[in-house]
């Protein structure tokens, strides 16, 4: 399968942190814990700069505050149940 093939059929969610305090630790490590669950890659962008989802430490890295856009991407086997729970998880907790 081709790149460009690939990369239409990974999933991905845009979301904008509305968080006082952006994405800090206590809702990271629950996010991180969820995004463990699935088997897929799932990663996290913001400015270009895309992390493992499944790592604390990556996501805490990206340093994301009120106001700002990530991209969460799922790709590979559960993708769909993956960007569906983890968005729902980003619009209740961040």
């Amino acid at each position: 399968m081709e790149a460009a093939e690939r990369e239409e059929k990974m999933k991905e969610f845009k979301y904008v942190v509305k968080d006082a305090q952006g994405i800090h630790a206590r809702p990271a490590g629950m996010f991180v814990k969820e995004a463990a669950a699935f088997p897929c890659s799932i990663t996290i962008e913001k400015d270009n700069k895309a992390v493992d989802a499944k790592r604390i430490l990556g996501v805490m890295g990206l340093g994301v505050k009120c106001g700002q856009e990530i991209v969460l991407r799922a790709d590979g086997e559960k993708e769909e149940e993956a960007i569906a729970k983890l968005s729902a998880f980003l619009e209740e907790n961040l």
